[in-house]
């Protein structure tokens, strides 16, 4: 064999899985035919995070007055610039893999690559020169791409993806953005502050619908105080293409709108990339779109492994590295625990942001838990006021009869950072009472998570 173990895909389930399996003194190859980090570092997570922080720095400076600053002049966005910033952030975090794989001994094999029956990867270069390579054990972690609609075909100049999003010439005067999961709503809230005038349709009766029903309403409320159009109960039809601008027909509850507008933008889901790996060749099974396994990852067929996008679960870049360190373990003989899918924390990097874990409130009544919730707005946050952030709230709910944390549902400024507090809490099968006794530091956003607490059980302090 010509290494104990190959990635197809070096996003982050192939690129961490293939550092915790050189860390088990596997001999490891990853073939990854784009820059390295997959679509999490080079066209999602990473540079979108970056235009987030721009149109942020550009919130503050348009409301510097509000914190007694003065500027000299009108601000104004350079959309070259930040397009440039975010492509320089990703070019950066895709070189940081490649020093993590130099300094971890993993050979990156540059090509497109599939499974060629037992034990064996072929890999296509640029060139269109074929290759096979030996494995003992094969992952197979190729990620998903943008989902395409009937009515929604993507040209990549007036319907476009997340890819052109993050790359367009220039910045578009109005746009349509259809579906308000995490990357509809996080790129709405980008376009809409810097200016673009966003309309925003769910085909669901709120946007975020994944999210509890009381953060839909925040965002929303959120999203309108900034003059974004919402369109929910609403699906895009159809879109002309032939003039200037995009004639998009959305059927409402109401009847139909015609909207015209500049750049129309997919964000109806991904896809996840199944075509053309070979795994007709090897007999792995698929179920409903997505690849059979089992709790560590083992395909059907002994030696090939699936992760990430590709399984049924969260299609998120942390589960997807947790996925990729379970199974390598696994792999290695290292006692190891399957991964917990009711406790994955999920953010979107809106403004406000979003955060949660765990059950929503409706979920835990439909489940028949006899539940208290316990909800505090950052209204009543010192932090909250200080920062000029107090748009949102912290929501526990806990089971009564146990104090068990069901869920955490939390909208507010860095939010995304505190609700691994929750995580660790739940793991740890923290109860309410603990929570409200433990000491949190005054002021921050984060002692809104104790408030909450205390609320569930009548015992807030500052509300």
């Amino acid at each position: 064999m010509d290494y104990d173990l190959i990635i197809i895909g070096s996003g982050p389930g192939g690129y961490v899985a293939a550092i915790r399996a050189s860390q088990l003194k596997m001999k490891v190859a990853v073939v990854e035919k784009a820059e390295l980090g997959g679509i999490c570092l080079n066209w999602g997570c990473i540079p979108t995070k970056s235009l987030l922080k721009s149109a942020q720095v550009f919130e503050y400076i348009t409301h510097a007055a509000e914190y007694g600053i003065t500027i000299a002049g009108e601000a104004k966005p350079d959309f070259g610039a930040i397009i440039s910033r975010s492509r320089g952030v990703a070019d950066s975090m895709s070189k940081g893999i490649q020093f993590l794989f130099k300094k971890n001994n993993i050979v990156h094999i540059k090509g497109y690559g599939k499974l060629a029956g037992n034990n064996s990867v072929e890999v296509e270069d640029a060139e269109g020169s074929k290759k096979n390579y030996t494995a003992k054990n094969i992952i197979v972690a190729t990620g998903a791409r943008s989902k395409e609609l009937p009515s929604l075909k993507q040209d990549g100049k007036k319907i476009i993806g997340y890819r052109e999003a993050m790359t367009l010439p220039k910045q578009p005067g109005s746009m349509v953005v259809v579906g308000s999961g995490a990357i509809g709503s996080e790129f709405a809230s980008f376009y809409q502050s810097i200016g673009t005038s966003v309309t925003l349709v769910e085909f669901l009766p709120r946007i975020v619908p994944n999210e509890d029903e009381e953060v839909s309403k925040q965002l929303e409320r959120s999203f309108k105080k900034m003059k974004m159009k919402i369109m929910t109960d609403s699906s895009v039809e159809s879109v002309d293409t032939s003039g200037e601008k995009c004639k998009v027909t959305v059927k409402t509850a109401k009847g139909t709108e015609v909207i015209e507008t500049d750049i129309v933008f997919s964000a109806v889901g991904v896809s996840p990339n199944l075509e053309n790996i070979g795994l007709e060749k090897t007999g792995v099974k698929t179920e409903k779109g997505k690849v059979t396994v089992d709790d560590f990852y083992r395909t059907t067929v002994p030696g090939v492994y699936a992760i990430g996008d590709i399984v049924h679960g969260p299609a998120l870049a942390h589960v997807a590295s947790a996925e990729g360190i379970i199974c390598v373990e696994k792999m290695a003989g290292v006692e190891t625990d399957p991964l917990d899918y009711n406790n994955i924390p999920a953010c979107t990097y809106t403004n406000p942001e979003i955060a949660s874990v765990g059950m929503t409130e409706s979920a835990a009544r439909e489940a028949g838990f006899e539940i208290r919730v316990g909800k505090f707005p950052f209204t009543a946050s010192g932090k909250a006021s200080a920062a000029g952030a107090k748009d949102g709230f912290i929501k526990l709910i806990f089971d009564s009869k146990y104090g068990e944390l069901l869920g955490a549902h939390m909208i507010g400024a860095n939010v995304t950072e505190m609700i691994a507090e929750i995580v660790v809490a739940r793991k740890l099968e923290t109860t309410a009472h603990e929570l409200i006794k433990s000491v949190h530091p005054h002021p921050t956003m984060s002692e809104a998570i104790m408030e909450a607490a205390a609320a569930a059980y009548g015992e807030v302090i500052h509300i």
